[in-house]
């Protein structure tokens, strides 16, 4: 769920020293894109009345997304991450505040191949960065804020497929996700059966478990006691003031799933940030520092809002709610599959990938699931891109 980035692999100390002044000045209320905000790579289109699975009706709402390769080639529909967004590859810039997060899975020649495909990568219905979400506007020109309708991981998929329609796409030669992107693209190949041949679920569970609940659950309370969090309703306040402390707070915890514990033990030991002694000298061990980084970078380009929007979309995923069951569902999906899991993955065990590859309908692309040994954790989907992108590949090729 986390975005790999230079930081990621350079030495702690030159996190404060040097990648620190890049976060200089107080973080704005909300690191949303609003309208008005340069466009970079994003294209918009418009969707229908969707009706969610509550019964209330969701009117005027938009999808942000991007696409690469030509128009007239084979679609590929790619679902990003809790923390993604339609900016999946490319560099970053004023536009998108992160560097593409496959930049080196999809482009030309690569796994995902630009010169054979046509790849569309939504931002999903919820989230802040150009789709509408808790920040958007409603019919009244306030933001929606706290009043944002509760969805689903289905009612997400439900706007994607209307987002897919509107562009005109009716069927894709494959659909794949990562981490929640996952849990679409199960969702989309029940719901939409005809829609594709091949599906990629990787670093996904079939349910969310009463464990995962519980560390989201931590998350999004650490938001909602945020004084600045103000029940949602911060968006008028001046930089500095809004509620980036619990948003932080939040993405520090949610990291501290998203690596593996073999992975930051190795990497920081029990360093020192600096010659300050953190053995009661107010100084700070260097992993806390890392997390201290990424907390702040990211109330920088995310909305409070949206984050506990869509972890509670996460919360409700289950892809055997009124369907028999997690195993009938499953059996309900006949595409050539691509299923991979990652050895360290704390957050979405190896036991929930099993699950889905042993009850699928379909083909498993390689007759198994796929187990990337990898020290990274979770979010080895997003950084073993060696190991990640011949997969899917082969996946494309069958």
């Amino acid at each position: 769920m986390d975005f790999q980035t230079p930081e990621d692999t350079v030495p702690s100390s030159f996190i404060t020293d040097e990648l620190s002044r890049q976060l200089v000045g107080r973080p704005p209320a909300t690191g949303a894109w609003r309208d008005g905000d340069s466009v970079g790579d994003r294209q918009f289109a418009a969707l229908p009345t969707i009706t969610l699975e509550n019964g209330r009706e969701l009117s005027g709402a938009k999808i942000a997304f991007e696409t690469w390769g030509e128009p007239a080639n084979p679609a590929v529909l790619v679902f990003h991450a809790l923390t993604g967004d339609s900016h999946a590859a490319g560099s970053a810039s004023k536009a998108h505040p992160t560097e593409g997060w496959w930049s080196e899975i999809i482009g030309p020649g690569l796994s995902i191949d630009t010169d054979k495909f046509f790849v569309v990568v939504p931002n999903m219905l919820g989230g802040c960065q150009g789709s509408t979400g808790p920040s958007s506007l409603d019919k009244n020109g306030r933001e929606y804020a706290s009043k944002f309708p509760y969805l689903t991981i289905r009612d997400q998929v439900t706007a994607a497929k209307a987002f897919t329609d509107a562009i005109g796409i009716k069927e894709f030669y494959a659909v794949i996700g990562g981490s929640m992107g996952g849990m679409h693209t199960l969702e989309w190949a029940i719901a939409y059966p005809k829609s594709t041949t091949r599906i990629a679920v990787i670093a996904a569970p079939p349910v969310t478990t009463a464990d995962q609940i519980a560390l989201n659950s931590v998350q999004t309370e650490a938001i909602k006691i945020d004084p600045a969090f103000d029940k949602g309703h911060y968006y008028d306040a001046k930089a500095g003031f809004g509620p980036h402390r619990g948003l932080a707070l939040a993405r520090r915890m949610a990291l501290l799933n998203y690596r593996s514990p073999f992975e930051l033990n190795d990497r920081f030991e029990r360093t020192w940030q600096s010659g300050v002694s953190p053995l009661g000298g107010g100084g700070k061990y260097a992993v806390e520092s890392y997390l201290d980084f990424h907390g702040n970078k990211f109330t920088r380009r995310f909305d409070a809002n949206s984050y506990i929007t869509l972890v509670e979309a996460m919360n409700s995923h289950d892809i055997g709610r009124d369907r028999g069951g997690v195993n009938k569902a499953l059996k309900k999906i006949k595409q050539k599959a691509l299923v991979v899991g990652i050895s360290s993955d704390r957050l979405f065990p190896l036991s929930g990938q099993k699950i889905i590859a042993e009850n699928l309908g379909g083909e498993l692309v390689g007759g198994k699931l796929h187990v990337i040994e990898s020290e990274y954790g979770h979010d080895g989907f997003l950084i073993e891109s060696q190991i990640v992108g011949p997969l899917l590949a082969e996946l494309l090729k069958s």
